[in-house]
């Protein structure tokens, strides 16, 4: 009989062993088994948490989602003005924990998959609308609305192109990809200063 509390932990160790052999393979082209052995726990187990490969590749977006979420709020607490909060925003999105080789190799290949799976294809929506909110809350009081929709979305395709360029492994090192994102902030908002002068 199961140790009462085990449940979230193996679904945890599950879940983070998918996002590892995906993002060691570079696909979706892993089995429950290859994941519930890096979970060690056995494939009956894995199925018996999650049903089936795709509700646990669900739940492994969710999860990264979730810890995102959780270094987001951290981060935005610490922040003390405006344009401290986008920074925090850009900080996070390269951080050690999720600009790691296999978060970013699982990253892309569940944008692929978001083509084929609506569920995915949501939580990746879930995403880009969560960045471009907290993007838009520490722009828009320093640039107004209409160009911080501008700077928001620029930063934004910067980030995802960033991550598109490490699974690549043409990618810069963690603190360039922040200094190019921190680049196009600034270059856009002293070109904005410099109208309102």
């Amino acid at each position: 009989m199961p140790k009462i509390g085990m449940e979230p932990i193996r679904r945890k160790a599950l879940t983070d062993a998918a996002i590892e052999a995906i993002g060691a393979r570079g696909s979706m082209g892993v089995t429950m088994s290859d994941i519930a052995g890096r979970a060690g726990v056995s494939p009956a187990l894995a199925h018996h948490y999650f049903g089936s490969k795709d509700q646990l590749i669900t739940a492994s977006v969710q999860a990264l989602l979730s810890d995102l979420r959780i270094d987001t709020v951290n981060a935005l607490k610490a922040a003390r003005t405006n344009r401290a909060r986008v920074s925090a925003i850009i900080t996070v999105s390269f951080s050690d924990k999720q600009f790691s080789d296999d978060v970013v190799a699982a990253w892309l290949a569940f944008y692929v998959d978001a083509q084929r799976a609506p569920e995915i294809r949501r939580l990746l929506s879930v995403y880009a609308r969560r960045l471009h909110a907290n993007l838009m809350s520490g722009l828009t009081p320093l640039a107004g609305a209409c160009d911080a929709e501008r700077i928001a979305e620029g930063a934004a395709a910067m980030i995802d192109g960033l991550y598109i360029r490490k699974a690549l492994g043409t990618g810069p090192a963690r603190h360039d990809a922040v200094a190019l994102v921190e680049d196009h902030v600034e270059t856009q908002l002293l070109e904005i200063r410099g109208r309102t002068l």
